[in-house]
C-alpha cells in the first residue's frame, strides 16, 4: 500500500465513522464495509450496530450477530458488551445467560462500567451464574457504585 492509499484509507474511515455519528447509515455502511470485511473491530462493531437495527441496511439478526461476534473475538471491548447483551435477552441469537456472563466479563475486564454493572445484576440474581451477594457487591464497587442496598 502506497502512502497516498493509506491516507486515503484513513479518510475514508474517518468519514465513515463521521457518517455514522450524523446518522447518515447508508453513507457509513458503504465507507466502513471495507474496514470490517478486512478485519477492523471498531467498524465491524458499528456494521454489526447498523444490522441489528436496520440503520441504512436491511435489519439482519444473522448479519448482527456474525459481525458483532468477530468484533468482540477481536478483544473490542463495545463489541462485547454488545454480545453479551445479545446473548441475554436473546436478541440476534438464542438467549443464553450463561454465554453472556462470558462475553460481559471479557468486557468488564476491561473496565467497561455497563458491563460490570450488568454482571452485578447478574450475580445478585443468578442469572446465568450461581447467586452471588459477595461477588455482585464487588463488581458493583468496580462499576463505580457505592454500597448497594
Amino acid at each position: 500500500m502506497s502512502q497516498e492509499d493509506i491516507q486515503n484509507a484513513d479518510v475514508d474511515f474517518a468519514s465513515g465513522m463521521a457518517a455514522f455519528e450524523a446518522k447518515h447509515f447508508s453513507r457509513a455502511m458503504q465507507l466502513l464495509s471495507p474496514f470490517a470485511e478486512q478485519g477492523d473491530e471498531q467498524a465491524q462493531h458499528l456494521i454489526a450496530i447498523m444490522y441489528q437495527n436496520g440503520l441504512g441496511v436491511a435489519q439482519s439478526d444473522i448479519a448482527a450477530y456474525k459481525w458483532m461476534r468477530d468484533s468482540a473475538q477481536q478483544g473490542y471491548g463495545l463489541a462485547q458488551h454488545g454480545l453479551g447483551f445479545m446473548y441475554l435477552e436473546g436478541e440476534c441469537i438464542a438467549k443464553n445467560p450463561k454465554k453472556a456472563v462470558e462475553w460481559f466479563t471479557k468486557a468488564a475486564d476491561q473496565g467497561l462500567q455497563g458491563s460490570l454493572t450488568t454482571l452485578a445484576i447478574m450475580y445478585d440474581q443468578g442469572n446465568g451464574v450461581p447467586q452471588d451477594s459477595a461477588e455482585a457487591k464487588r463488581l458493583y464497587k468496580l462499576a463505580g457504585f457505592d454500597e448497594m442496598g
